[in-house]
């Protein structure tokens, strides 16, 4: 995964001269997306093929919320839930955040910071199409600040 981000950064790089960058450029594009009746078991196994901390979760194939290995942690294994029969929408977090693909990245970043979020749902109208992630962005040393908020930031709910 790290030479396809460095080749991400730098062809963005040599197109910062030229034309302005816009979310769908630093995305990682086709997420993860679980309908909300999808068991946190199966969720959990997603994760741990696909080699993902984070799936989005859909309800009627519209984007509900998002569900991290940690909100398993936390909200399933540490409240002694089942995880075979709690579903996602139990769990997720819910009204997400989210940009579009011709957003501006110092706006996801800006979002980022305001709602202590690691990563951004990305959609084209309604439909999801990708996910952006505090890493995705160019150069993470001139947004130290930032970087530094969300960071220390508590996790969202």
């Amino acid at each position: 995964m790290y030479h396809l981000y460095t080749r991400r950064r730098d062809a963005i790089a040599e197109s910062e001269q030229t034309m302005p960058i816009h979310v769908e450029d630093l995305m990682t594009p086709d997420p993860i997306c679980l309908r909300e009746d999808t068991a946190v078991v199966d969720a959990a196994k997603t994760m741990r093929d696909s080699d993902v901390g984070d799936v989005l979760v859909t309800r009627h194939g519209k984007l509900a919320g998002i569900v991290t290995d940690r909100d398993i942690t936390v909200r399933v294994v540490a409240n002694h839930l089942d995880p075979q029969t709690t579903p996602l929408a139990q769990i997720l977090s819910d009204a997400p955040v989210s940009v579009q693909t011709h957003d501006d990245p110092g706006y996801a970043l800006a979002l980022m910071s305001t709602h202590a979020l690691r990563r951004l749902p990305v959609c084209d109208g309604e439909r999801v199409v990708g996910i952006l992630a505090l890493s995705d962005l160019p150069d993470p040393a001139a947004i130290g600040s930032a970087v530094a908020d969300i960071t220390a930031a508590p996790a969202s709910h």
